[in-house]
């Protein structure tokens, strides 16, 4: 493998890995395959079907943490398994926000009509937990003068906005704020901090309209999680070593353009 791209040796979290056809468990996987021991984390036990996927197909030295990222403890012990298991912690992916299987709440509503509640649950999955994550494993990569942190936000809210959505926005938003301070006052210690902005995705929750927007992007489909992968894992490795404080935005031409739809004009 190119030693550019090569993580043997070095310990890798990912939040929010439970889906099987999700961003998570896609990214946990290519790193697996770039040689990283990995520690993977969902809010419910389907996590351990993910590991024991992982072990069967790669081979690969995975462990799973069971737990809830808003409550700060899950983040810490996240963070203290893989040191305990695999004596290192060199690459976090916090991937969990948007949705949550254990605990469904909607994150659409105007402003006019969003209590204070749901505003509070979605900064609390999309932003806190980011918080909570960088808080816990960033003096761990300090001490070892090496990290790489990637959040995934999304073009909505950093990029783009969608009707009716002012709290995942805003959360989203806040995500590449938070990656951008995190970059400048760890740069000196040889940590790397950035975000990845993926627009639509195909995974088992895309919704048919969210399937339509996605045939209507310059290429046509929306991403396959394995694409929002590479992007991640990109930033991650040794070959991304001076890029620090980026918004990488994965959406196939979408936020660029200003004709939706597939088909190009001067071609019919």
């Amino acid at each position: 493998m190119d030693s550019a791209f090569d993580l043997t040796g070095r310990t890798a979290l990912v939040t929010g890995a439970g889906s099987p056809s999700g961003i998570g468990f896609a990214t946990a996987r290519l790193l697996a395959r770039m040689g990283a021991s990995v520690v993977i984390t969902s809010a419910t036990e389907r996590i351990n079907d993910r590991a024991n996927e992982l072990r069967d197909t790669l081979g690969a030295h995975v462990d799973a943490v069971v737990g809830d990222l808003t409550d700060p403890a899950t983040g810490q012990h996240a963070v203290q398994r893989a040191v305990e298991l695999f004596g290192s912690l060199d690459v976090v992916v916090q991937n969990a926000g948007m949705t949550s299987i254990s605990n469904p709440q909607p994150e659409e509503g105007s402003l006019d009509t969003m209590e204070y509640e749901l505003w509070r649950a979605s900064l609390s999955r999309n932003l806190d937990t980011s918080f909570w994550v960088a808080k816990a494993c960033l003096p761990v990569m300090r001490s070892a003068g090496w990290g790489r942190l990637v959040l995934v936000a999304s073009t909505t809210g950093p990029v783009m906005a969608m009707r009716s959505q002012p709290a995942y926005a805003a959360a989203k938003s806040a995500m590449v704020g938070l990656a951008r301070a995190l970059a400048v006052d760890h740069a000196a210690h040889g940590i790397t901090v950035n975000a990845v902005a993926p627009g639509w995705v195909v995974t088992d929750s895309q919704t048919a309209r969210e399937h339509e927007q996605g045939l209507a992007t310059p290429m046509g489909r929306s991403a396959r999680p394995s694409e929002v992968a590479g992007a991640i894992c990109w930033l991650a490795s040794p070959a991304a070593s001076y890029v620090t404080g980026q918004c990488l935005v994965v959406d196939g031409g979408n936020s660029i353009a200003e004709e939706r739809g597939a088909t190009n004009p001067a071609e019919s």
